[in-house]
């Protein structure tokens, strides 16, 4: 049931996301804010159904909650991201802030924490001569941790590489001082970029000890999230590169988050080629049938 209704809400966002480039003025503004909230709900869903209310409660306190506050001092004060302002096309504000900014927060950070942990060891599926794989599902050490908030934070705050040009674009917000800037994205200053590995690193750091043991492994019902990091980095690419004509964001965008996304790829496909080998060598052999044709 988990991995059903994952699945569909996972289509859905799929499908609006591909129609966002189709679109224009207040139909693609209104069709962000739809994008973002399937995404809300395609996240905290998945938590509440494969780990329970105390994971789920755990990822909106950090991520939807941590996220508001952030943002809201943001505006207020210009730290961590520096000074910027939010125009009224995204739906109502609170603080200045529109409502379904932390949604993005969170949106994007359980898919991230759940690849870093599949990147860490935590994966509780075992694969051909790895069935003590399993053992990384128990409790990670100090140096796996590190790995795992390192990665989790960069799956995240990478993202923004994509996020802001095409928002800024759009309007959706804008930059009072947008010095220094990263080559070929101008209008969005350094400190945007940094302010999102600080709050990402302490989401990450707070989303475990809040979640519980729950947060430290990976399983099947967690394919659709993989889906979704995966389907995030590699259509951002392509929608940045051909349709929003966003060249220099779709490299940069392409390198940071292939930091975990291309890892996440090999693991994917190496778990696959594993579980062929382990079906072909199951396959029962007919008596009398050469098994090397």
């Amino acid at each position: 049931m988990t991995r059903r209704i994952s699945w569909t809400l996972l289509a859905v966002l799929v499908l609006a996301q591909i129609c966002y480039p189709l679109t224009t003025g207040a139909t693609r503004a209104g069709l962000t804010v739809a994008t973002v909230v399937l995404g809300w709900l395609l996240s905290v869903g998945h938590a509440l159904l494969s780990r329970g209310p105390r994971v789920a409660a755990a990822l909106v306190a950090v991520a939807t909650g941590g996220g508001f506050a952030i943002e809201a001092i943001g505006v207020a004060t210009g730290v961590p991201f520096g000074s910027y302002d939010y125009s009224g096309e995204l739906g109502p504000k609170l603080a200045g802030v529109p409502l379904i900014i932390p949604l993005a927060w969170t949106w994007m950070a359980w898919p991230a924490w759940l690849a870093a942990v599949r990147l860490t060891g935590g994966s509780t599926v075992a694969t051909a001569g790895h069935a003590g794989s399993a053992a990384g599902g128990g409790r990670a050490t100090a140096g796996r941790w590190v790995g795992r908030i390192a990665l989790a934070t960069v799956g995240l705050a990478a993202w923004d590489l994509f996020l802001d040009p095409q928002m800024v674009a759009e309007g959706y917000w804008v930059w009072r001082d947008a010095t220094p800037a990263l080559p070929g994205l101008p209008g969005i200053p350094v400190s945007n970029y940094l302010g999102w590995l600080l709050f990402a690193v302490l989401l990450m750091s707070a989303l475990r000890p809040l979640a519980g043991p729950a947060a430290e492994h990976t399983d099947r019902r967690d394919h659709p999230m993989v889906a979704l990091y995966l389907w995030t980095y590699f259509s951002s690419i392509l929608a940045h590169a051909v349709f929003l004509d966003l060249p220099a964001s779709a490299l940069w965008g392409a390198a940071g988050m292939a930091v975990t996304a291309v890892p996440l790829t090999v693991t994917l496909l190496r778990a696959r080629r594993g579980r062929d080998l382990v079906s072909d060598d199951h396959q029962p052999h007919r008596p009398g049938v050469d098994a090397t044709r």
